[in-house]
């Protein structure tokens, strides 16, 4: 597929340049060059678990040992002993023959593990509304400040609202990301009302025109439930003063927290309408299973994916060349 940001926005009409350009990107291999690169710590970890393994002989043994390194890479329990179910289904029913086809239906069913949801985000709104929310240290704000320079690429104008007023250096790593990126950042004074500068950032959008804006959020206030009831309130403004909106509700959650992550995406889900997730970090980390654990677990889909600090490592996600890649033929180099 091409995997061309033009292609992840609803509501953007591509231009013939801007389809030029992504193909000319996906012929040099720079997508898949790049998760390839990022999951790479998670294929050798991968690789080192299943080089154990004996793909010619369907036993029990065999199972467990595949159960063992889709834990270890945080696949998630549940999520783990459902694919395995599914290999072993098609090995009795002789669809699987030798190693090179247990590793296709691998990829195949994992693939089809990931939620089946829209990856795509919606921006066909005037102006759409994006709700970030994750815990601090998650790449929360980079990934806004990454999405918002992608969105201008395509000729869209961004709106960013500081809407962590109880950090400082977030709503300050915001106007820098404003700065760098080239688009207006609405902020108040730090300890100020979530609410208000919320409101206030939906105002000078609607006054100034502005395409898509983008909220950042608090990640950690004195208690969870404190965390929880602030968002909710900033949910009721948004939609007191856009009705309808937020249209996206992104949860950002870093690939190097592993089952910690899965955790944040329950308590999150529970507080907000999620309408995906993105997964921050995955060139540091051998638990590239989490995206996997978090979207199959809690039915949600992942949008984005990121694979290193540039702005072009913020990528579209695609379940079928993350499932390549992660189990590639590697895996079974001993067979």
């Amino acid at each position: 597929m091409t995997h061309n940001w033009a292609d992840v926005f609803v509501g953007i009409e591509q231009n013939a340049m801007v389809r030029a350009v992504a193909e000319v990107e996906d012929a040099q291999g720079g997508w898949l060059t790049q998760l390839r690169d990022g999951l790479s710590k998670s294929r050798k970890a991968l690789q080192q678990q299943f080089s154990a393994v004996l793909f010619d002989r369907f036993n029990e043994d065999l199972w467990e040992r595949i159960e063992e390194a889709l834990i270890y890479a945080d696949v998630g329990v549940e999520t783990t002993i459902s694919i395995v179910g599914s290999l072993e289904a098609e090995a009795n029913a002789g669809t699987i023959k030798d190693a090179k086809g247990l590793l296709a239906k691998l990829r195949e069913i994992t693939a089809n593990h990931f939620c089946q949801a829209d990856t795509r985000i919606d921006v066909a709104h005037s102006p759409a509304v994006i709700l970030m929310v994750g815990v601090n240290g998650t790449g929360k704000t980079t990934t806004i400040g990454k999405i918002a320079w992608h969105l201008k690429e395509l000729g869209k104008e961004p709106l960013l609202v500081a809407g962590d007023t109880f950090r400082a250096a977030a709503i300050e790593q915001l106007t820098e990301w404003g700065r760098r990126v080239g688009c207006e950042v609405v902020r108040h004074e730090r300890g100020g009302d979530p609410g208000a500068v919320v409101y206030d950032g939906l105002e000078a959008a609607q006054a100034r025109k502005a395409d898509v804006v983008i909220i950042d959020t608090a990640g950690r206030l004195h208690t969870q439930v404190n965390l929880m009831k602030e968002l909710e309130k900033v949910r009721r403004v948004i939609d007191k003063r856009i009705p309808g909106a937020p249209h996206e509700c992104l949860l950002t959650i870093d690939a190097t927290t592993g089952q910690n992550g899965l955790i944040q995406a329950r308590m999150f889900k529970e507080a907000v309408n999620l309408s995906g997730v993105v997964i921050t970090k995955m060139d540091g980390t051998a638990k590239g299973g989490i995206a996997l654990a978090v979207s199959h677990e809690l039915d949600l889909p992942i949008k984005l994916i990121g694979t290193g600090e540039k702005l072009e490592s913020l990528q579209p996600f695609d379940p079928a060349d993350f499932a390549a890649l992660l189990f590639d033929d590697s895996l079974g180099h001993r067979v």
